[in-house]
């Protein structure tokens, strides 16, 4: 399910002439039952809406003056969400002759056309209030009040996430809260400007378009609207058009070589996701995204964290999430992750959330041998972001619900390959020429259309890999470097950049330029550090043939700080 609330306004659109007519209330009770909220957001004083609305009970919030009170009917609990103006402000209105004039909790409210009154008198008195036109009422609020913030007060009590939300208006006050959903819906009698801006408009007026809307929701949870205002940009085609990936309803598979780009695709894609508001939780079993700065990293080499931690950050629809598997031992990963991933889908079965799921090296924690129990996925895998170097050793079942294949690396074509022949399907025809670094071949596979290639767009902040792990931390054995020289005399292993810069500068200059002359420093920097802009530092040390051993050992170590903080 994607949409688990709807919110909408009352007056001119749920209601008609201030009163919400039967069939109307019985399509809400429905829309309840499914299990899906309603928040109510109006313009109104609460107390002038409770007299007119005493079936308030069916809506779990109501966000009341125009976003500057939030009202819980279980409990009737009331909440200002900004300061009143001075009383004196309503007095001077008085005072100029501004009648009718409605003073709630928060906003104070007349008819035009006294807006310019209230204008001058916000000016004269040197107060920061807003006005917000609403079909011929006038009303003012402190500065940056308005529906859209008071929508949101009440998405973060419920726990859920403006993407998982349909909302739907009339007037000119609803445009910023509308906005702010996913879906954005006008009835039949919404104004013009509204009408434009909203993604589907209702055949019904008023309570009947709600109704429409509801049934609509019910029956097809809105699948069937083609929403593009929220699609996220992978890179461009030869043409020049964009390649664009809905949020929503999608899985991708990332899959080439080691050092291709894979995690600078995924990580430019992950920023795009983030800009928007959408929620992710990144599976990082090897410690790749510990920087990542638009998440909270949990783990770390010496700690695993636990499924309720994770779960427990998740439940903030606003907070993503790097779950570090670096403390869990290798051989206990597998059934670790599956409880994870139970727990997670848990929640997105009761939020919709986190909108993706990203599984970093995915064939370690997926591998061929995966039967998961029955309950712990569903049977098609929506919103995951799957990241191999080996997408023939990932399990056929995670596989067959990829939507969206991504090749990069040298070879392109051995990727699609692997993924074909696993899933036993036709190996689609792609060029044989590797890719340079930024360079991806795409492919949706449950189309016609043939793969393409684009160019990626770079994450706007390059982050510097493994930071932390490969400075001080403990890489494995067959992913450290060793030290061993022209005849194999030396077994010097260094388990991370300290112990490296720290064997480079006692051991004799034959075995250092040894390795330096046949590439070994920057083939590890790319092949197990993975950090390709080292890598191409560190070649352009070692083609440098005149250097000394002692030059080229100052300029590697001088590579290796200028992208590492090593501890003193």
């Amino acid at each position: 399910m994607r949409y688990y609330a709807l919110a909408t306004d009352y007056d001119g659109t749920l209601a008609t002439d201030g009163r919400v007519d039967e069939s109307t209330l019985d399509a809400l009770k429905r829309l309840r039952n499914s299990g899906r909220r309603l928040i109510l957001v109006t313009g109104r004083e609460l107390e002038d809406l409770l007299r007119a609305f005493p079936q308030i009970d069916l809506f779990e919030r109501v966000v009341a003056e125009n976003g500057a009170l939030l009202y819980r009917p279980a409990t009737r609990e009331t909440k200002l969400l900004a300061a009143p103006p001075p009383e004196r402000f309503a007095q001077t209105l008085r005072d100029r002759g501004v009648a009718p004039l409605s003073v709630g909790r928060v906003v104070v409210a007349t008819w035009t056309p006294h807006e310019k009154r209230v204008l001058d008198v916000i000016r004269e008195l040197g107060l920061e209030l807003q006005v917000i036109f609403n079909k011929g009422a006038v009303m003012v609020l402190p500065s940056g009040v308005n529906k859209a913030t008071g929508f949101a007060a009440a998405l973060d009590e419920l726990g859920l996430s403006p993407h998982n939300a349909v909302g739907v208006g009339d007037a000119e006050n609803d445009h910023a809260f509308l906005n702010l959903c996913e879906c954005s819906v006008a009835v039949a009698n919404a104004l013009p400007a509204l009408k434009e801006q909203a993604d589907w408009i209702t055949s019904g007026s008023r309570g009947a378009g709600v109704t429409e809307l509801i049934d609509r929701l019910l029956a097809s949870d809105l699948a069937e609207l083609p929403l593009q205002r929220h699609e996220v940009v992978l890179g461009r085609r030869v043409d020049e058009a964009e390649v664009r990936l809905k949020p929503y309803g999608a899985s991708v598979l990332i899959a080439g070589t080691s050092g291709g780009g894979k995690s600078t695709l995924a990580t430019g894609f992950l920023e795009r996701l983030s800009e928007q508001g959408y929620q992710f939780c990144i599976i990082d079993p090897e410690g790749d995204y510990q920087n990542f700065e638009r998440a909270v990293v949990l783990g770390n080499p010496s700690r695993a964290p636990t499924v309720e931690e994770a779960t427990q950050l998740l439940e903030k629809p606003n907070q993503n999430a790097v779950i570090n598997l670096l403390g869990v031992a290798r051989e206990s990963r597998p059934s670790y992750f599956e409880g994870l991933l139970a727990a997670i889908m848990a929640l997105r079965a009761r939020t919709g959330r986190p909108h993706w799921i990203v599984i970093d090296e995915t064939h370690h924690l997926l591998p061929s041998s995966w039967a998961p129990a029955l309950l712990t996925v569903p049977k098609e895998l929506q919103g995951f972001l799957l990241i191999t170097v080996h997408p023939d050793h990932v399990a056929p079942a995670v596989l067959t619900s990829v939507d969206l294949v991504i090749a990069i690396g040298s070879t392109p074509q051995e990727t699609f390959r692997a993924f074909s022949e696993t899933l036993g399907e036709r190996t689609p025809s792609v060029p044989s020429a590797p890719l340079q670094r930024g360079e991806a071949i795409a492919w949706w596979r449950r189309t016609t259309s043939e793969p393409f290639w684009f160019r990626s767009i770079p994450p706007r902040m390059e982050r510097l890999r493994h930071l932390r792990k490969y400075a001080e931390g403990e890489l494995p054995p067959d992913r450290s470097f060793y030290f061993r020289g022209p005849n194999g005399k030396l077994n010097l292993r260094a388990q991370n950049l300290i112990f490296f810069l720290q064997l480079a500068e006692g051991i004799d200059d034959e075995t250092w330029l040894y390795h330096l002359r046949r590439g070994d420093y920057s083939r590890w920097f790319r092949q197990m550090i993975k950090d390709d802009q080292l890598a191409a530092d560190a070649a352009g040390v070692e083609a440098a043939g005149d250097l000394t051993a002692k030059e080229s050992r100052a300029r590697i170590r001088e590579k290796v700080e200028a992208r590492y903080t090593l501890p003193a």
